[in-house]
């Protein structure tokens, strides 16, 4: 009797964020498509892993090193050892140490890559030789890879762009957004004033602090809106930008409404208890926030910003989209959404291709399991 097929994931753990949380719903997906499947999670900073939530059956293995360029030499004992059918690495520098992994392994596990970023966005305020120095390493290396997955069609026009793989080798596979949990954690009570007791509409922001999710514009935003009628902002989770986001609305006169709740255990309970959801990035590469909270039914606006709510939002059907950066278009898009929101049932219908399910089995096909 042949052995069961074996599933290998590379992937670093840098904390609980989006890419983090996407990355074990699509095993806990595949696990429950595939029961048969032996599947090994390849971790790196495997201590940042939330055991809790590794999904039943799968087994970690921890590679002892600290970053994903430093995984090859591991890697590649685990391939020689183990022969998976299949190996799928998530974010660049992981990709790139598993296709010099498998080089130096010798075998001939199918190997593909998943890429969550717009990399030409992301890396737009660098310099130019900052630039070429991500480019180069991608177009050498993803021409050995035997798929790339793309999270939305932005970044698989992106990908192929810097990288020069034919259409054919670059795939859109939907984030594993939707679980059978979301509904079921939604419906769970949020212990804050602002929404226990609403005496205003709630206007959710949710996302790292930092330069790429330009809170900065929401809050500037917000205080256009603020002066027009009343209205509370919650922002959830934690980064470097706290301190100038919290200066900010002491400067604009809005902290009493404006409240930075920090990182939260449970967003989707103040995702589907929000009036409105704001997305402001700069660049993204799907953003599962804003697919979250369309899942809840909350009504939302975003930036028009490469890649992904342009797509979710079916070119303004579903939400309203705004220029980067502008703070007064925001406002403006607020006060419409807030009068006229759409129906929660076409939100929640929007993102169904975004469910754990429908993703799994897209990434089983992919990685010809």
């Amino acid at each position: 009797m042949s052995a069961p097929a074996r599933l290998a994931v590379f992937f670093a753990f840098s904390g609980a964020g989006g890419v983090e949380r996407m990355m074990l719903n699509l095993l806990g997906g595949i696990r429950a498509a595939r029961p048969a499947l032996t599947v090994d999670l390849l971790a790196v900073k495997a201590h940042n892993l939330p055991r809790e939530r590794l999904p039943e059956g799968v087994t970690l293995v921890d590679l002892g090193v600290r970053h994903s360029t430093l995984a090859a030499l591991a890697l590649a004992r685990y391939l020689r050892g183990c022969r998976p059918n299949a190996l799928l690495a998530a974010k660049d520098r992981a990709i790139r140490s598993a296709v010099l992994a498998r080089g130096l392994s010798g075998v001939d596990t199918r190997l593909v890559g998943r890429l969550g970023t717009n990399f030409s966005a992301a890396l737009d305020s660098r310099s130019a030789a900052a630039r070429l120095l991500r480019r180069l390493p991608m177009r050498r290396c993803y021409r050995r890879l035997d798929r790339v997955v793309a999270v939305s069609e932005g970044v698989a026009e992106d990908t192929r762009r810097i990288t020069e793989l034919p259409a054919s080798k670059v795939t859109v596979i939907r984030n594993p957004v939707i679980t059978a949990a979301l509904a079921r954690l939604a419906a769970e009570p949020v212990m804050h004033p602002w929404l226990c007791s609403p005496t205003a509409p709630v206007i959710l922001g949710a996302g790292r602090l930092t330069r790429q999710k330009d809170f900065p514009t929401l809050i500037h935003a917000f205080a256009r809106l603020r002066r027009e009628r009343p209205a509370k902002l919650v922002i959830l989770g934690e980064g470097k930008d706290r301190r100038a986001l919290q200066a900010l609305t002491a400067e604009l006169g809005i902290g009493a409404d404006v409240d930075l709740v920090g990182h939260v255990s449970n967003p989707y309970a103040w995702m589907a208890k929000a009036d409105l959801f704001v997305l402001s990035s700069i660049w993204e590469g799907s953003p599962n926030v804003l697919t979250e909270a369309m899942a809840c039914g909350t009504p939302a606006l975003a930036t028009d910003c490469p890649s992904g709510p342009r797509e979710l939002f079916a070119d303004g059907r579903y939400g309203l989209l705004v220029a980067l950066g502008d703070a007064a278009a925001m406002a403006t898009a607020m006060s419409q959404v807030l009068d006229s929101p759409p129906p929660a049932g076409e939100l929640r219908e929007a993102v169904r291709e975004y469910s754990v399910e429908v993703s799994a089995e897209c990434y089983l096909q992919v990685l010809g399991l």
